[in-house]
């Protein structure tokens, strides 16, 4: 039985951490690669990529942006779901609420205008 490999995708901070091992002398390519469980081909060629320029802390930073922005998005639409459910709850009180003057448990009776129950 042959098994299929997945796919992964490595982030860019990760490609300029490991290019930046190499480049600084940290290790040989097949041993950082194999440190990192790479292979060896994949980490030549970030190096050479990262020569060219075509790898950089833009990159990184743009990828951060993207992250930040996926996570943004479902809460947004959370936080407008949640406000449509409380303006929904406000107008079903409005509507249920009873009339001014009833007596309810919070405020009690309602409060008599007479002069004479201020006197006492």
């Amino acid at each position: 039985m042959m098994r299929t490999r997945r796919y992964q995708r490595h982030s860019t901070e990760f490609k300029v951490r490991i290019v930046q091992s190499y480049l600084a002398g940290e290790g040989t390519i097949k041993g950082l690669a194999r440190q990192h469980g790479v292979y060896h081909s994949f980490l030549r060629q970030w190096v050479d990529k990262y020569r060219k320029g075509h790898i950089d802390k833009k990159e990184v930073v743009v990828e951060k942006v993207e992250e930040y922005e996926a996570k943004i998005a479902p809460l947004e639409r959370k936080v407008g779901q949640l406000t449509m459910e409380v303006d929904i709850l406000k107008k079903l009180r409005e509507r249920t609420s009873p009339p001014e003057g009833t007596p309810s448990v919070i405020s009690g009776a309602a409060v008599s205008p007479s002069s004479k129950d201020a006197k006492s």
